[in-house]
Parts: C-alpha cells; sequence; structure tokens
C-alpha cells in the first residue's frame, strides 16, 4: 500500500458514518483499493502515474467494467489522501449518501 493508501485505510478501518470498507478487495479481474459493499463503492488512490501513458484508458476500461457490476468509482488523487484527509473522508461518505 502507498502512504496515501495506508494514511486513508487508518479512517476507513474506523467505519466512518458506520460504513465497512475492505481493502485490497477482488473484483472479477481487478483488485479495489477499498470497497464498500453496502454502498456499492469502489474507492482508487491514484497516484500521478495515473495520468500518463496508457493508465487512463486501463482506468477507464476498469471503471466501465465495476459499472456492469453496478459499483460507482470515486478516484481520489494521493496528493488529496495526504493534505486534506478530512476533506476527502467528507467526499466518501457525500458520495455514499448520494446513490446513484
Amino acid at each position: 500500500m502507498s502512504p496515501a493508501e495506508i494514511r486513508l485505510w487508518l479512517e476507513l478501518r474506523k467505519e466512518p458514518g458506520g460504513h465497512y470498507f475492505r481493502r485490497e478487495h477482488p473484483a472479477g479481474p481487478y483488485r479495489l483499493d477499498f470497497y464498500c459493499a453496502k454502498a456499492k463503492l469502489c474507492i482508487e488512490i491514484d497516484g500521478e502515474a495515473h495520468g500518463y501513458g496508457d493508465r487512463p484508458a486501463r482506468d477507464a476500461k476498469r471503471d466501465a467494467w465495476l459499472a456492469t457490476q453496478n459499483v460507482r468509482t470515486l478516484r481520489i488523487p494521493a496528493r488529496e489522501a495526504m493534505k486534506n484527509l478530512d476533506g476527502v473522508l467528507l467526499h466518501i461518505l457525500t458520495t455514499i449518501a448520494v446513490k446513484g
């Protein structure tokens, strides 16, 4: 796990808002950074490499596959998880609250 993933995991494991999260959750051919089954929400922490080469296309393909499984994907820049963890947690809980 990256430093940003560890930082976020230390908070998600406390079950914020009463939501249980798994880390490194298998989903078809993929491993999700974090997953909340109750909300059907995948949380991906994206480092800088996600903006280069074939990564954007691979991420889009993965997100599309997850959508076919009725799983929403929330992508969070790693730098945001490091600088604004409270804001990231609020964003996650707001995303869970707003279904669809």
